[in-house]
């Protein structure tokens, strides 16, 4: 009998350790530790990559930037634009179990647009009030016409929540987010990890292929890289262009890489408190020295080795609205110096640097760092954890803040938040009315042409102002095993999970 007994628990073992054995678990290294786990209140581009596996959207976008159905199956504009008819796909779950239909895609929508703090504000201004049409149909009374509101919902704008989960959580939902993607949300330990486990009701589960997701924040990208070589992570994100190469010379890895929509550059506090008042904050021809004493092109070859894209403009130079009128200004630190002497400022110009950690940024801080120096500033240099340079910057506890922007699929969503009089991310106190009456302008046409004529009005007073020096446009450079399938690299750089598998 007792062998029998013990013939019985050695078999549970190893039924056990088979289970666990087909188990598959995918880890992810991100740049860095997202923010807060709410859609309405999120805004960083870790996080974006987060929610691709637990919060899906009304729309999503193809690796061609084509709009397609993700929670809705189709959308209508009426034809003077002021009336948007989104039918919902029926079936789907949120993870607590409750329905995804009209009446929650109605509350997920006004809780970003109604929500204290929520940076989803903007992206849904122009709508006034939304009703529910049926069960599956919902339709948004916009106040004017807003070309952009369909980009706005492949992002976060267009996340679904549960409302009962929304409603018992408040301002605490961030830490258990109930959304209605592949995963559900499992734990998190900040700054070390993000669990997340295939949710067995998705609407599209029989695609889901693996069963949990670990995502590892890793600030030093050679640790990231070295953990990726090793076996520990799966796929990592931003890898350095200098490990281009390392990565190809490898046959156990993959390199995807595409250009993508984002910008870097340096955002300058103008009028965001105390610390605007220095010479750089005051004057423009100040700023203007400062971005004739960067030579963008020789940053681009030091630092990336030539791989991105130098540019001036909040869309890269290969966007069709990318204003061929004002190009590129070449590096002139004799007329740099000239315009510091107009100013009636004495050099040398200190000025608090802020720069998020990461090998990367530290390169592009000291290139900077140095080049100024030669034209008269003294740029302090100041390493900050990247979510918290992100409230620093809220606060206005910055003079210059080298950061960048991850990008949207319409040019909207790379200016209007950033130069917008008071708008969400206007953290360097911009205001222009001219500026302003053309970022609304440019919202009301669905034409393109009509948009870049638009753009351009701000363009002119913007890349004179200068409240952001913008400097380059990246690469999406994302590195994988070899034993990761299905990925596929879209150039808004999110890592879509539906679809993968691992040999």
């Amino acid at each position: 009998m007792r062998d029998l007994r013990l013939a019985a628990a050695a078999a549970l073992v190893a039924l056990s350790c088979a289970s666990a054995a087909a188990q598959t678990t995918l880890r992810i290294g991100l740049a860095e530790d997202a923010d807060i786990l709410d859609p309405s209140l999120a805004r960083t581009y870790v996080g974006r990559i987060v929610f691709a596996s637990i919060c899906d959207k009304l729309f999503d976008v193809d690796a061609k930037l084509n709009v397609v159905p993700q929670l809705a199956l189709s959308q209508e504009t009426s034809e003077d634009g002021k009336t948007v008819t989104i039918k919902l796909r029926g079936g789907v779950k949120f993870h607590d179990g409750e329905p995804l239909d009209a009446e929650a895609a109605k509350f997920s929508l006004e809780r970003h647009m109604t929500m204290q703090g929520s940076f989803r504000k903007p992206e849904l201004a122009a709508v006034d009030h939304i009703d529910v049409v049926d069960p599956l149909t919902i339709k948004l009374a916009l106040k004017t016409p807003f070309s952009p509101l369909i980009a706005q919902l492949t992002d976060r704008a267009g996340m679904m929540v549960s409302p009962k989960a929304a409603k018992e959580a408040g301002d605490k939902f961030g830490l258990h987010p109930v959304c209605a993607g592949p995963y559900k949300f499992v734990e998190r330990v900040q700054q070390d990890r993000i669990v997340v486990e295939k949710f067995a009701d998705y609407w599209n589960k029989d695609n889901v292929h693996i069963d949990r997701i670990v995502y590892q924040p890793i600030v030093d990208a050679t640790v990231r890289l070295a953990n990726l070589k090793a076996g520990g992570l799966d796929l990592i994100e931003r890898l350095l262009a200098t490990d281009i190469k390392a990565v190809k010379d490898d046959p156990k890895l993959k390199l995807n890489d595409l250009p993508d929509l984002s910008y870097f550059g340096l955002t300058i506090n103008l009028a965001n408190g105390e610390k605007a008042k220095n010479p750089l904050g005051a004057n423009a021809k100040v700023r203007q020295a400062l971005e004739l004493a960067i030579d963008r092109e020789a940053l681009n070859q030091v630092v990336f080795n030539g791989e991105f894209v130098p540019g001036n403009q909040w869309i890269s130079p290969d966007s069709p609205y990318y204003q061929k009128g004002i190009p590129i200004p070449k590096r002139d630190v004799a007329k740099a110096k000239a315009l510091i002497k107009e100013a009636g400022v004495a050099t040398p110009i200190t000025v608090d640097f802020m720069v998020p950690q990461g090998a990367e940024n530290k390169a592009v801080s000291e290139v900077v760092q140095a080049m100024a120096a030669e034209a008269g500033f003294d740029l302090k240099i100041r390493v900050t954890e990247f979510a918290t340079s992100l409230k620093a910057a809220e606060q206005g506890d910055y003079q210059v803040y080298f950061i960048g922007w991850s990008g949207r699929t319409d040019p909207d969503g790379n200016i209007y938040i950033f130069e917008k009089t008071k708008a969400p991310q206007n953290v360097t106190g911009f205001s222009n009315p001219e500026v302003d009456q053309a970022l609304d302008d440019s919202r009301l046409t669905s034409d393109p042409a009509k948009r870049k004529a638009i753009y351009e009005k701000a363009a002119k007073i913007l890349l004179t102002e200068d409240p952001i020096l913008y400097l380059y446009h990246r690469k999406v450079l994302i590195a994988q095993t070899v034993k990761l399938e299905g990925f596929v690299p879209v150039p808004d750089g999110m890592v879509r999970v539906v679809g993968l598998r691992l040999k």
